[in-house]
């Protein structure tokens, strides 16, 4: 009797082109990954996705790592959670502003007034830079929010294209209305208990921002440098000679500084030495952190040439002789103890002309011993700056982090040891972070588009701000440069007896910490809140830890008292084909679109899902043609198994070979479901798409002469039920990877989306996978032979002799019948022996 079929609806020709325009838009209508709130939360699975900094384009990097967290959220829908997976945008900050700049060709004076008809030049000059138009902060940051609108539909589209399966209902700027509450409220909170502070402190600084940079966003690089060897006299008259790579900050010297146990300087630990050209009597003094190896031994220290000037100042109770101002010139009055007229030559001189300028000087009093002596040593940046970082004096505002509390420490770092860490040595680069912070979270920032700082303070009777008498908001959120305090008018702005806003922002990673928060709507909408965190996976790279990772700990922890997330799962670089890492300013990006459209998404996604987590990996083309390839595969193979129809699920599976082949899938679900629990999702993608190949190259060949009929109607019934099962559970394991594809050949046969199916549960039967091993050989073997004779794979083959222990010939009796049908095999033996196969090709 025959087995009843129903028809799916296969097109007569496939292909992976043109499927995302088809999904994409289906996707969408149908509301395919929305978001369900009414699930509660041990039915959620909650995803802290990174908002992407929006101020340019996106790269391939950034398409590397957000697939793989679409991986693991598609794979989390399959496996019945109800996925939370918002997107946000990350535009406030220094990249915005220098982007708006350098678009419109402005820059930000806060002391101008708002001009409501202000239109930005249509078309700026070739050097934005050299010829801005100044305008109001106001009219700055609106610039700055009407650029990033237009970045965001730009990502939106290029997200949708690569198949995120992000819910676009749920959205969020990190500049947006509820960012900023949140962010404002959460501040006033850590103010409220203690957290947040304020200080008069040495600060990084950056002079082409002209904003304070906390220890987080430094970056070391090697720069072209010189040692000056400078005489200072001592209270005998003999020399002290100094080595320093910055002489300009002469006049800014406090002391001289030796090891204690250096016996060159023990007779003058206590005196005092006069410093060339200035005059300046300085103390000599011990720390254990002076190198007698470096230099000459002993160190001039200054405030502040570097961190360890600050050491020195800070722990020795050193004076402070501050010469260098926010803008990176010298101050035009000379510091405490300094002859004017002699510092007068450096008054507005930048820090390059100020040491041209104390070079000659010493040369002309005698006090410079030699010509200085070229070396290459490591500069402190900001990651975003050209110039090197100067400290200055200023009043910043700080977050508690652990830097100055022990105890506080230890307790972050217990944190990062509860976090699930993907890869595990991972958690190494936090703890090191952690455990070597040298100070608290620098939060303030003196730029413009960023969330306020939502403060006010009064101003006494001589028009001087009071930073003790702060005044706060009673609504959120709040601009305090436009908007007054409670019980104050806009004509008190600035005016004694009135009030005086702050005017810095926040550190952009002071609002990203709360990017739990923010999505979740804390404070807004608690029932959501509640039923996302903690959450449950935080997605990032590995550069960042130190960053946007442990600054979210730290947020969650004062705030909540818990880890903000389960597991973090840690991307690597993506790197160019030299295997060297991208970026902008060595011009060897890659932008992904025209990979995309070259290759096709899944391609893409492919190369990406590839990379085994925390791994970096090198762009490569040949894997996203490998890719297209599986994906084009996967669209011909199902052509041919849904063409032979579906069979009834009453359909049993009965021939040996059959029943191999599901066996070994139940045994590829069971490893690619276990590897995509431990977020291993290249582990899942490697045994899925080896058991799909085999399945192509090998079982399909087997048994397709089966399948049509050839051997009679149980064997084609059978064949065709393990055809369907199969193609039916690799489909849905490839899925989360390739989701347009597998999406499409859904189509052909069920109803609803794949990426809504469950996911595959392997088939209970009682089969030998080695049987599929075994069938895979011999096949291979008649086909090299064939290949060998140079004749048609539909050549008959004379003889098959198959030599081997009594437990393999038993097996292969098994699966004879499929092997002479596939083969075309006229006649096979079989004999004891070592393990040989013997194919004779018929003429």
């Amino acid at each position: 009797m025959t087995t009843p079929f129903t028809s799916p609806q296969v097109p007569d020709k496939v292909g992976v082109d043109g499927l995302e325009a088809k999904w994409v838009p289906v996707w969408e209508s149908t509301g395919a990954y929305r978001f369900d709130r009414t699930k509660t939360r041990d039915e959620i699975y909650s995803i802290d996705t990174p908002p992407p900094t929006v101020s340019g384009s996106l790269h391939i990097g950034h398409v590397f790592s957000y697939t793989h967290t679409d991986v693991l959220a598609r794979f989390k829908r399959m496996r019945g959670f109800e996925v939370f997976y918002p997107m946000g945008w990350d535009d406030n900050g220094l990249p915005t502003e220098r982007r708006v700049q350098n678009h419109f060709g402005v820059r930000c004076d806060p002391s101008l007034p708002y001009d409501p008809g202000f239109r930005a030049p249509d078309k700026p000059g070739k050097d934005p830079g050299k010829n801005t138009v100044a305008i109001s902060r106001r009219n700055f940051v609106e610039l700055c929010e009407s650029l990033t609108v237009t970045d965001e539909k730009v990502f939106e589209a290029l997200w949708r294209q690569l198949g995120l399966s992000v819910d676009w209902t749920m959205t969020y700027q990190t500049i947006g209305h509820d960012s900023r509450l949140i962010s404002q409220r959460a501040f006033l909170r850590n103010l409220a208990r203690g957290e947040a502070y304020q200080a008069e402190a040495p600060t990084l600084w950056d002079v082409s921002f002209r904003t304070a940079v906390a220890q987080a966003e430094l970056e070391d690089r090697e720069r072209p440098g010189a040692f000056h060897d400078l005489a200072f006299t001592a209270e005998d008259g003999s020399d002290v000679v100094i080595a320093t790579t910055r002489p300009e900050l002469l006049p800014a010297c406090v002391a001289l500084v030796a090891h204690p146990d250096d016996e060159r300087f023990r007779p003058l630990f206590g005196k005092t030495v006069r410093t060339p050209v200035f005059g300046v009597e300085v103390p000599v003094v011990a720390h254990h952190l002076a190198d007698p190896e470096k230099g000459r031994g002993i160190a001039m220290v200054c405030t502040f040439g570097d961190t360890t000037d600050v050491t020195w100042w800070r722990e020795l109770r050193l004076a402070t002789r501050v010469v260098l101002g926010r803008d990176g010139r010298f101050l035009p009055d000379a510091p405490h103890g300094v002859p004017a007229d002699a510092y007068a030559p450096l008054v507005g001189k930048t820090v390059h002309t100020g040491r041209e300028i104390l070079v000659r000087l010493l040369r002309e009093a005698g006090a410079l011993r030699g010509e200085p002596r070229p070396i290459t040593h490591s500069v402190k940046f900001y990651e975003k700056g050209d110039k090197p970082l100067e400290i200055v004096a200023s009043r910043q505002w700080y977050l508690r982090n652990g830097g100055n509390d022990p105890a506080f420490r230890e307790k972050m770092l217990a944190r990062g040891e509860e976090l699930n860490w993907v890869p595990k040595h991972m958690k190494v680069r936090y703890s090191s972070w952690v455990a070597n912070l040298a100070g608290d979270w620098l939060v303030s920032r003196q730029r413009f588009f960023g969330v306020p700082i939502p403060l006010w303070y009064r101003l006494d009777a001589s028009g001087e701000p009071d930073y003790e008498a702060r005044l706060l908001p009673e609504s959120l959120p709040v601009d305090p440069s436009s908007d007054v305090p409670p019980g104050f008018t806009e004509d008190q702005r600035g005016v004694p007896g009135g009030f005086v806003a702050e005017a810095d922002v926040m550190d952009t990673w002071a609002t990203s910490s709360l990017t739990p928060q923010i999505v979740g709507r804390w404070s807004l909408d608690d029932d959501l809140f509640e039923r996302v965190f903690p959450m449950d996976l935080r997605p990032q790279a590995h550069e960042i830890i130190r960053t946007w990772l442990f600054s979210t700990a730290v947020r969650a922890e004062l705030e909540h008292g818990v880890l903000p997330w389960r597991a973090a799962s840690i991307a690597g670089w993506v790197l160019d084909p030299d295997r060297k890492k991208m970026s902008k300013s060595k011009g060897n990006v890659t932008t992904p679109v025209d990979l995309l459209e070259r290759f096709g998404s899944d391609a893409v996604r492919y190369w990406a899902a590839s990379a085994r987590p925390g791994v970096d990996t090198a762009v490569d083309e040949g894997q996203m043609k490998v890719g297209r390839r599986l994906a084009t595969k996967l669209l011909n193979a199902s052509r041919f198994v849904l063409g032979l129809g579906v069979p009834s699920v009453s359909a049993a599976v009965t021939e040996p070979l059959d029943r191999a082949l599901l066996a070994s899938l139940t045994a590829v679900v069971t490893q690619a479901t276990a590897a995509l629990e431990a977020l291993d999702y290249a582990r899942a993608l490697q045994v899925t798409e080896t058991f799909f190949w085999t399945f192509c190259d090998d079982y399909v060949e087997l048994v397709k002469g089966r399948a049509y009929g050839d051997s009679g109607p149980s064997g084609a019934s059978s064949a065709q039920a393990a055809l369907v099962t199969a193609l039916s559970a690799v489909l849905r394991l490839l899925a989360p990877f390739l989701p347009f594809a597998t999406e499409e050949v859904w189509s052909w046969w069920q109803e609803g989306s794949v990426h809504r199916a469950p996911w595959p549960v392997g088939p209970a039967v009682d089969g030998d996978p080695a049987l599929l091993t075994l069938a895979g050989e011999v096949i291979a073997a008649v086909r090299r032979a064939k290949t060998d004779a140079k004749v048609s794979m539909r050549t008959a083959v004379e003889t098959l002799t198959v030599t081997g222990p009594a437990d393999v010939l038993e097996r292969f009796a098994r699966i004879e019948p499929d092997i002479r049908l596939a083969g075309a095999i006229a006649e096979v033996t079989t004999r004891d022996g070592e393990p040989a196969l013997e194919v004779t090709v018929g003429g």
